[in-house]
């Protein structure tokens, strides 16, 4: 401040002095034309300066401008430095807009930014999908004239958002169940949050649906056996007749012990997600296994023909294996009428791939219902698999077993011709 003073008070004096000097020779007129000349040139050269300086300004390169000398130097440079201070503090706000944006819009769950009167100041992409919006097309709309769902017309006037909103059929194809919740901030914006519990509502309700199928299960073979234990405690029954009511509870003891048998071999595989172990398992020895269980079940009432046409050894489980290819086997028995024919077989395919088959003469299967055949509890006919004695499950536990060996389970069926069920094993599972 002093040194800009000092340079004012000297370029006054040159002034002064050299209008002193013509003052002296050529007289007052010329003294006061060169005096108002001298003084004009920093006016001038200053005029200049705020010219060059607006149009940079216009330019937005303040920053680059060329620095005058003179007073201006100082002034220039000071104002160069404050500019590029606020550029930078602009682009590191930005950056951190953007990555809140790309935060929030990674989020798996609906954001939208309310204001104080409900409308939209900003939503994610997931919030679009949810609700079918634009944010281009629908910011400053009210949330409540695009959502016209009743249910949430009613929690967002009610003002109370301590608990959350199920709205259900929501989404494309109407398909997703979604979990609503608004949050009150800033000056009395809100922020909703939308997640999508489509997953966790199916899982309930299958949750619901295999508690309820266990206990229409269980309370038939239960109500059997009461009624026959009031019968023999309240009767007095000759011993043909009693033994016949004790054969008929032990059947239906032996029914329930193989559901609970099933569903812990069912939730022991949902249970261990990891590939199983990689033993050696024999395969003839598993087929002479089967044939003795399977003409234990059948009681001669069918025909049947068990060939390895390739005896190379799986790479498994083999108590596993034996509850797959069992259930497969077991389940062709009830499913076939009497003097049916079933094929068992072992084979490699020409890609190498092990192939167990089992192919009977049933009534066969619609193919309506062939996706749905691995669900639990699933029948195709229950009056006919309750008489047969299925649980409901051994397709579920046969297709945990293939995911666990990386094999898939293939099932061909025609109405009127039989069905073929066939576990097809990768190359990786078949012992050199």
């Amino acid at each position: 401040m002093i040194f800009t003073f000092a340079r004012f008070v000297f370029f006054v004096c040159v002034v002064l002095i050299v209008a002193f000097i013509i003052l002296y020779n050529w007289g007052a007129q010329w003294a006061i034309f060169t005096s108002v000349a001298l003084t004009s040139i920093p006016l001038v050269y200053s005029c200049i300066i705020l010219v060059r300086l607006q149009k940079a300004i216009k330019l937005d390169s303040v920053e680059t401008m060329t620095l005058p000398g003179g007073l201006w130097e100082e002034v220039l440079f000071r104002l160069q430095r404050l500019v590029n201070s606020l550029k930078q503090r602009m682009l590191s706000i930005e950056q951190q807009h953007d990555h809140f944006i790309e935060a929030f819009q990674a989020s798996p769950n609906g954001i939208l930014m309310l204001d104080q009167n409900d409308q939209i100041e900003w939503c994610n992409e997931i919030a679009e999908r949810f609700f079918g919006l634009s944010f281009k097309r629908d910011v400053l709309q009210r949330i409540n004239f695009l959502i016209r769902r009743p249910e949430f017309i009613q929690y967002i006037n009610k003002r109370n958002f301590e608990e959350p909103l199920l709205l259900e059929r929501m989404g494309p194809n109407s398909s997703l169940s979604l979990l609503l919740q608004l949050f009150p901030f800033g000056n009395q914006r809100h922020l909703l949050l939308v997640q999508n519990v489509t997953d966790l509502q199916k899982t309930d309700a299958m949750r619901r649906d295999f508690v309820a199928n266990v206990s229409h299960e269980m309370r038939t073979p239960i109500t059997v056996l009461m009624g026959f234990l009031e019968t023999v405690q309240t009767l007095d029954l000759e011993k043909s007749q009693r033994d016949q009511y004790f054969d008929m509870m032990m059947s239906q003891a032996q029914r329930m012990k193989s559901l609970v048998e099933d569903l812990l071999t069912l939730a022991n595989l949902e249970a261990n997600s990891l590939p199983a172990v990689t033993n050696g398992v024999n395969v003839e020895t598993l087929m002479a296994l089967l044939r003795n269980d399977a003409e234990a079940l059948s009681k001669g009432k069918h025909s049947f023909s068990f060939k390895v046409q390739d005896p190379s050894s799986l790479l498994g489980d083999e108590r596993e294996m034996l509850s797959a290819f069992s259930n497969l086997v077991s389940n062709a028995i009830r499913y076939t009428p009497d003097s049916g024919a079933i094929d068992v077989s072992w084979r490699l395919n020409a890609q190498g791939q092990g192939e167990f088959s089992v192919i009977d003469s049933g009534p066969g299967i619609a193919s309506e219902h062939l996706s749905r055949l691995t669900e639990r509890f699933y029948r195709v006919d229950r009056s006919r698999s309750r008489d047969t004695g299925g649980t409901g499950l051994g397709l579920a536990i046969v297709k945990h077993i293939a995911s666990r060996h990386q094999a898939q389970l293939i099932i061909e069926s025609t109405p009127g011709k039989g069905s073929t069920f066939i576990l097809r094993f990768p190359k990786e599972r078949i012992a050199p």
